[in-house]
Order: C-alpha cells, then sequence, then structure tokens
C-alpha cells in the first residue's frame, strides 16, 4: 500500500492517509486501501487499537479532482457503484470490533469528516475546519449521509449539507463531530492517553459494546431493546473475559489483557 501508511506497536494499529501532497484527498485506490487495511485490522488479533490520522498538514479533503474529473464522464450505474465503495469503506471502520481513534491533525472535508464520526473517540486539533461541499459541484454528499447524519444529527445536517459552509473545530465538538479539541502540541499525548484508556479495557467487551449499540440504534427504549440489552449483558458477564474481570478486581490485581 502506498496511500494508506501502517504501522503497528504494542497492540496499537496507527493508519495514516498518505497522500500529503494532495491533501490526503480520496481516489478509488485509497478508498479500497483503507477498506483492506481495516478488515485486516478487524481479523488481527493482536490489534487492540485503531488510531487513524493523516499524514501532512490537513486529515483528508475528500475527493481528489482527478477523481471528481473521471466521475463527469460516468454513467449512473458507475457512480453508484463508486458511491457503495466508499459506504463500504465507512461501514467497515463503523462496524470494525476494535476501539477506534481519529486523531485529526487538521482540517476534513467531506468523507473525511466522514471518517471522524465512524471512530469512536474523535479529537482533533484547534485549527481544524470541517465541511460538507459537494452541493457546491451540483451533488449531494449521499454515500456519507448515514454516518454523518448519526453524529451531527438531523438539524446541523440540514445546515451544512444545505450551504456547504465550513465550520471550526469548536463548532465540530458542539455538534459531536469532535469529543475533544486540543491545539497542536497536545495531540499526540492525548492520543496516547486515550490509547492508554481502551488497553486497559477487555477486548472483547469493547467489541460486544460496540456490536450492542449498533443493535440498539433505532430500538429506543422498547421491550425488544430491553431483552436484548439484558440477553447481552448476561453472555459478556459469563465469557471468560468477564470472569477474569471480575475476580482481577475483587482481588486487587491487573486483569489478563493488560500486559
Amino acid at each position: 500500500m502506498d496511500r494508506i501508511q501502517i504501522r503497528q506497536t504494542e497492540g496499537v494499529l496507527s493508519l495514516s492517509l498518505n497522500r500529503p501532497d494532495l491533501h490526503n484527498a480520496f481516489d478509488d485506490e485509497m478508498v479500497d486501501e483503507l477498506t483492506r487495511a481495516l478488515e485486516a485490522a478487524g481479523a488481527d488479533p493482536a490489534v487492540r487499537v485503531v488510531v487513524l490520522t493523516g499524514n501532512g498538514i490537513n486529515f483528508s479533503t475528500g475527493h481528489d479532482m482527478a477523481w471528481l474529473q473521471a466521475m463527469a464522464d460516468m454513467d449512473a450505474g458507475r457512480v453508484e457503484a463508486q458511491a457503495a465503495r466508499i459506504g463500504r469503506m465507512l461501514q467497515t471502520l463503523d462496524t470494525l470490533p476494535k476501539p477506534t481513534i481519529a486523531r485529526v491533525q487538521g482540517s476534513a472535508f467531506g468523507i473525511g469528516a466522514a471518517l471522524i464520526a465512524c471512530c469512536d473517540i474523535a479529537c482533533g486539533v484547534s485549527g481544524a475546519l470541517f465541511s460538507f461541499p459537494d452541493v457546491r459541484l451540483g451533488a449531494v454528499p449521499a454515500a456519507v449521509a448515514p454516518f454523518v447524519l448519526r453524529s451531527l444529527g438531523t438539524r446541523a445536517c440540514r445546515r451544512y449539507f444545505v450551504s456547504a459552509e465550513r465550520f471550526n473545530a469548536g463548532k465540530a465538538k458542539r455538534l459531536g463531530l469532535l469529543h475533544m479539541v486540543v491545539e497542536e502540541e497536545e495531540l499526540d499525548a492525548v492520543i496516547r492517553q486515550q490509547v492508554g484508556n481502551l488497553l486497559a479495557n477487555g477486548p472483547q467487551a469493547m467489541a460486544a459494546a460496540k456490536a450492542l449499540l449498533q443493535s440498539l440504534s433505532g430500538l429506543g427504549t422498547s421491550p425488544a431493546a430491553l431483552a436484548l440489552a439484558a440477553g447481552e449483558a448476561a453472555r459478556v458477564r459469563t465469557s471468560g473475559e468477564g470472569r477474569e474481570g471480575l475476580a482481577a478486581f475483587i482481588e486487587k490485581r491487573p486483569p489478563a489483557w493488560v500486559g
């Protein structure tokens, strides 16, 4: 892979978008590379945490110009297939059975902002900007909409999908796209702290928590939701990891998954 830089150390997999000269803009090859890297991370038991970031000054500015130019000559079927590829990449990140952290070192537009919305924890620098500029090109951010809508909510999406205006990191935090906003020199320390927090948790329990939230989405507090939650609570608590975690707490020792 040359569009995605991969580093793995002590259970932490760092995936860096690696087209800094193009502000990490996406083409079809980059979409496929990131999808494959995420699929491999999900299947690798040695991966405990995934950190997604970008090389260069921006996280990702969305589609690259050459890809947009190619789309201008595509029929509806090919455009739909391209959107489906983007959707698959985002869904792979969104449903990854490992905790994910977005390390947002710069601005993120379109696909880039959607990647952040798919991560469990998102930390960005104060100078970052965000937008969904599709309508400026006579298009709509349809491929990213399901993931961004859940993060920002309908009201905010109605404004920013229609206006295509940029908003800053403080607004991104208030809207729910970012969890933390820090200065550039603080970013790595905050990411290390978050990684440490995640490595202290049961790997299977975190995967189960993510899967439970996916299953509960849209069910509200219905009887089906309550039954699902109760059954999953019992399954995880009585699993090997669940019993080990409780035993470690009672015995005042670190659990087995903490090296």
